[in-house]
């Protein structure tokens, strides 16, 4: 999909569904679909994995929190310091643990996760604890950011400018070696890539854009809580690039939609609506193995079975 045409939908999306509920859908799917950006850079490309990337997505969201609300920093400001926090952070713990592989390096993330929620949770002090805390509004050039349309057109235009970044990245040869990575790291290696030194800036990159979503949600939402680190809210974003399809952009798109207007449109199930959910996702899966958006690429140049 030419960023043509995603900047024609962005724009012509708001128009089709601008109801104030319809509205905050959207919100919540464009940023869902920047971390999911991020993410599928990690996993899809670059071959890495991890369950812990709700970790960063909260600390982004706090570091918003904080700064604006404590030490009364511009919003702007805190979105940059969070982002800076959450990828240094995300180096230094990416430093030893993206030397194991597999699901030795899924556990690494996963404990990585839980300690930061639990952080969060513990310093209440600071946090608000499990309660949460609230966000101060975002304010761009003085003007107070309020609303679903307002907040649509931030969350669209970072989205837009998240893909032109992701898709110059990967035909670049920083994304070539990303994905010589993916294939053989023996290879990249014996290329002259040093593996290590990209799995460290992969992570951190991926971190930071999700630190970054978790900004936008913080003051999107106006409040903040544990939560939004949680375990489940990782899997949540892994499957969402895995039924987009791993290595496309714009599967991190389609993911993040379908899994979010999906249990929206099945809460008329009532007591069904897990069990609906859960079947419709594993015939997704099995049915198009590679993803929505690989899969219906293969299709439309005949490649499909």
């Amino acid at each position: 999909m030419p960023l043509a045409v995603l900047g024609l939908v962005l724009v012509a999306l708001p128009f089709l569904f601008g109801g104030k509920y319809q509205l905050s859908i959207l919100i919540l799917i464009g940023i869902s679909a920047i971390v999911c950006v991020g993410i599928n850079l990690l996993v899809g490309v670059a071959g890495q994995i991890s369950l812990g990337h709700a970790a960063f997505f909260g600390i982004g969201s706090y570091a918003s929190a904080v700064f604006t609300g404590d030490y009364g920093w511009n919003g702007i400001l805190a979105m940059f310091a969070g982002i800076l926090i959450t990828s240094v952070l995300a180096a230094t713990v990416g430093w030893p643990i993206l030397r194991l592989k597999g699901h030795y390096l899924a556990m690494a993330t996963l404990g990585v996760g839980l300690v930061i929620q639990l952080l969060l949770i513990q310093e209440a002090g600071i946090t608000g604890g499990p309660d949460g805390r609230a966000v101060k509004a975002l304010t761009i050039f003085g003007l107070r950011v309020k609303g679903e349309w307002a907040w649509y057109c931030i969350v669209a235009g970072a989205l837009f400018v998240v893909v032109w970044g992701a898709q110059n990245l990967m035909s670049s040869p920083w994304g070539r070696a990303l994905r010589a990575l993916h294939a053989s790291e023996p290879a990249s290696a014996a290329a002259g890539i040093d593996v290590h030194q990209m799995k460290v800036a992969i992570f951190a990159a991926s971190a930071g854009l999700a630190s970054f979503a978790g900004s936008l949600y913080a003051h999107a939402l106006a409040f903040v809580t544990p939560d939004q680190a949680s375990f489940l809210h990782s899997v949540e974003f892994v499957v969402m690039i895995v039924v987009g399809g791993l290595g496309s952009v714009y599967g991190s798109l389609v993911g993040a939609a379908i899994l979010i207007v999906l249990p929206q449109v099945l809460s008329s199930l009532s007591d069904y609506e897990n069990l609906a959910f859960g079947v419709l996702l594993i015939l997704v899966v099995y049915l198009l193995r590679k993803g929505i958006v690989p899969t219906l690429r293969l299709i439309a140049v005949g490649g499909g079975r």
